[in-house]
């Protein structure tokens, strides 16, 4: 369901707080969201804008399950389907994301309810914006997150990570190329633009295979965004660079800064009385949107080379480094081979454990009984030394000019197939109805 529906949702069903006292976008608003623990919040006066802002919709694999209109049974599965078989959206004449618009000297970003997180900031930060581009030499559209640092009234910094779908295009394209940015979006939207898809594969059609989601053209760009977006900025990534950073990353820890490219914008596009969505950097809802739609590319991979059952990628892990993943073994090899699996599903993945079907896997203290009754390290452990890496990592090696390399482990806590000794199986007591008992 689009973003206004499920805050309806959730008002109705008593789960939305509302906040009516005023709250500064300067490091208060993001203390308050941190304070309910992302639970959804509503702020509808801010006191350096006429914008309300929402938060903490996508901060539970619950919430993002509601919003989607199924249940958590329902989700991998879901989400791989729409890897596989992603579906063209439908292209519209009118939207709703421009009911409102600005071009030209008109435009003014300060107006929005962009927020100062911490005192660690490089400047104000648009943590929730989903960029879309095209590639210059295929046509094929690319829907991403990049982080935004707040520049002035029309231009922003952005984090373009080397080497990715962007900055490929931006090279292609010599240096300079069309972008449009979207805030205030729905939760397929969201999960599909943090999906790393292959080349070509269209992430609205992601989108667009999870829930019904129309595009409309762009005012003055050739790109075309979702049409319930509550929020569009239309502009130029520039060849000027400058100095973005630092910012808290995934890993709950501050970047640090780097020379980076400069967005002009050009036009504005909105919704009347627009919401504005914000996340918390390194907390639950970047997390969840960073991390989950990695489970069903692992869970694909390691389909091919054995039966996958469940897939998760940690929080301890910082929902982006490591995965534990729960396979049907059939032969003495499938663990190990599901780990090389995992590794080629998430190329930033630094650890994986492998465990048998009887192990919860979102139970770390059942993962760990895996590990310690299953697992011999001189059989069962794999090393991978001077591996390409996530830059997120501090402790990898991140020399500026190249990719950042890391060592990668891998754990077959799965069962021997030839035992000597004791079984290998939780041994289970009589299930009890209680209510027979405790009145």
């Amino acid at each position: 369901m689009g973003l206004r529906t499920f805050i309806e949702l959730l008002q109705k069903s008593d789960e939305l707080t509302k906040i009516t006292k005023p709250v500064s976008s300067e490091y208060e608003l993001a203390g308050v969201i941190n304070a309910l623990g992302e639970k959804p919040v509503f702020f509808d006066n801010i006191k350096e804008s006429a914008v309300s802002v929402v938060a903490g919709l996508v901060s539970s694999k619950e919430l993002i399950c509601r919003s989607l209109g199924i249940t958590k049974e329902q989700l991998l599965q879901k989400l791989s389907s729409a890897i596989e078989q992603p579906v063209e959206p439908k292209l519209v004449k009118e939207a709703a994301c421009q009911e409102i618009v600005y071009t030209g000297v008109d435009v003014d970003l300060t107006k929005l309810p962009i927020m100062h997180y911490t005192d660690k900031d490089g400047g104000k930060y648009i943590a929730s914006a989903v960029s879309i581009i095209k590639d210059p030499q295929t046509g094929h559209r690319n829907m991403c997150f990049h982080r935004l640092m707040l520049k002035d009234k029309n231009h922003f910094v952005a984090r373009i990570v080397e080497n990715r779908g962007t900055d490929s295009a931006l090279k292609k394209a010599g240096g300079e190329l069309d972008i449009a940015i979207c805030v205030g979006n729905s939760t397929a939207v969201l999960l599909a633009a943090a999906t790393s898809l292959s080349a070509g594969v269209d992430e609205i059609g992601m989108a667009n295979a999870l829930e019904k989601t129309d595009v409309v053209k762009c005012k003055t760009v050739d790109l075309e965004v979702p049409a319930e977006a509550e929020f569009v900025f239309e502009g130029r990534i520039t060849s000027e660079k400058a100095t973005e950073g630092p910012f808290l990353d995934l890993t709950g820890v501050v970047d640090r800064v780097r020379q980076q490219p400069v967005i002009e914008i050009n036009c504005v596009t909105h919704r009347k009385n627009p919401i504005y969505q914000t996340i918390l950097a390194g907390k639950n809802e970047h997390k969840f949107l960073m991390g989950m739609p990695k489970e069903p590319t692992i869970y694909n991979e390691v389909n091919k080379v054995c039966q996958c059952k469940d897939v998760s990628i940690t929080l301890g892990g910082c929902s982006w480094l490591h995965a534990v993943v729960q396979i049907h073994k059939t032969y003495a090899d499938d663990g190990r081979r599901a780990i090389f699996a995992a590794f080629e599903g998430h190329k930033s993945l630094k650890h994986v454990v492998v465990v048998d079907e009887d192990i919860n896997i979102y139970d770390p203290h059942d993962v760990e009984w895996a590990i310690a009754t299953r697992f011999q390290a001189d059989k069962n452990l794999i090393v991978l030394s001077n591996q390409s890496g996530s830059s997120l990592d501090p402790s990898g090696d991140l020399s500026e000019g190249k990719k950042a390399t890391t060592a990668k482990i891998g754990v077959d806590a799965t069962t021997p197939t030839v035992t000597t000794g004791k079984g290998f199986k939780k041994e289970e007591y009589l299930k009890i109805d209680l209510n027979k008992y405790v009145m």
